[in-house]
């Protein structure tokens, strides 16, 4: 088991790692997930993502979460094929967790330097917590 810190981490880039990660097999745990960042403007962030909320039915669909924690292991889920069976049993290999959780704080948590924003030479972004918060509105 392998927890990850995702603070100040690009959403598709930390995403994409976990993703071949557990399609071979480990599992992991995301810690601080209300801290990750989107690249972009807020206000076409913001934009997007409600546009893409009100779009169908509330019966229908399609649901966006609203949660940090179940945001962040949306966008992970589209990134394995979920709906073979390998995707399955990869998807049950994550969980997500908004903070860090009392079963982690003696674990070693480990970060994904590949997806630090001060990589990025964009100072743009927004935080999933406070995008949650805009779509709860």
């Amino acid at each position: 088991m392998v927890v990850v810190d995702v603070t100040d981490s690009i959403l598709g880039r930390f995403c994409t790692v976990v993703a071949k990660r557990v399609l071979q097999g480990e599992t992991i745990d995301l810690v601080n997930c209300e801290k990750a960042v989107i690249t972009g403007d807020k206000v076409t962030i913001y934009k997007k993502y409600k546009e893409q909320d009100k779009r169908g039915t509330p019966l229908k669909g399609p649901y966006l979460p609203k949660m940090p924690d179940r945001f962040v292991r949306r966008a992970i889920r589209g990134m394995l094929p979920y709906k073979q069976e390998k995707g399955k049993k990869a998807f049950k290999n994550i969980m997500c967790y908004i903070g860090i959780p009392e079963k982690f704080s003696k674990e070693k948590i480990e970060k994904i330097d590949l997806a630090n924003i001060t990589k990025s030479k964009t100072f743009k972004y927004t935080k999933i917590g406070d995008l949650c918060e805009q779509l709860k509105r």
